[in-house]
């Protein structure tokens, strides 16, 4: 574990940022899912930069930590920090949504390419995950799992199903990041299913439940190193879109198309 340095994250972020808008420019005629990438994009930003045993020298060994992005549909995030850990390259991230890329639309398990599961239909990521928390737990592996899911992912049974399991075993090796944007492809999350209260739902569960502010370096630093003899749930607070003043809370932004104009805009307000 690295020690917390914001300058250092911020500057990791901003990569991060600015490889998402390569990727979705790239992706030309091809609607990326921009706005829920962005939204998790400082939350990955730290876990990778300080927290997460997880680089280029060790992503195929069985003693890494593991990293799971259930919302699969915002995969730019994950595509942007295995290329900035330097595990794929900038050529390979410019082939996102191109005929014979490996970089899909959604994620497409690539242990080559550091890329643990095929997710994206809502709900089965965090259960696979468990079950791989329960794996290393079995096999008396020190390996922890970080799983960022969506708050309109909690629509899904599945994610119940996991909340009331993984209590009954132990599993303090797992770590479960909700990304509360408050939307969904459809709408505000309030008006399709609302979810409060969240955090009590969660602690009924008999989960140690931490909330944060999603863009918050220290904060997301802190609540990701908090030792707990439980399973951890951190419900982050965070804008859909965020980074760039035509995205931010604009939930056209879940799945559209980014324009040459649109990303020089973006890369000048990344570079002020």
């Amino acid at each position: 574990m690295k020690s917390f340095n914001k300058k250092n994250i911020s500057k990791f972020a901003k990569n991060l940022r600015k490889n998402i808008l390569k990727m979705s420019l790239s992706a030309g005629a091809a609607s990326s899912h921009f706005g829920g990438a962005l939204s998790c994009i400082d939350i990955i930003a730290v876990l990778f930069n300080n927290v997460i045993n997880f680089n280029s020298k060790n992503f195929k060994k069985q003693s890494r930590d593991r990293f799971i992005l259930s919302k699969g549909h915002a995969c730019l995030s994950l595509y942007s920090v295995l290329k900035e850990i330097d595990i794929i390259s900038e050529k390979e991230i410019l082939t996102f949504e191109k005929s014979n890329s490996f970089l899909l639309g959604h994620p497409v398990k690539n242990f080559d390419k550091g890329i643990e599961l095929s997710t994206g239909s809502l709900g089965m990521g965090l259960s696979i995950s468990m079950g791989i928390a329960l794996g290393l737990k079995k096999n008396k592996l020190k390996s922890k799992v970080y799983t960022i899911i969506g708050d309109g992912e909690c629509n899904e049974g599945a994610i119940w199903e996991v909340a009331l399991s993984a209590p009954k075993f132990n599993l303090n090796n797992f770590c479960v990041i909700i990304d509360r944007n408050n939307f969904q492809q459809t709408g505000l999350g309030t008006e399709i299913l609302n979810l409060n209260p969240l955090k009590d739902k969660w602690k009924s569960f008999n989960w140690d439940v931490i909330e944060i502010d999603g863009h918050d370096y220290l904060d997301i630093f802190n609540s990701l190193i908090k030792p707990s003899t439980k399973p951890k749930i951190i419900i982050a607070k965070t804008i859909k879109g965020k980074g760039f003043s035509f995205s931010e809370n604009n939930n056209d932004w879940h799945h559209k198309v980014l324009t040459k104009n649109q990303y020089e805009e973006g890369i000048r307000e990344l570079d002020q």
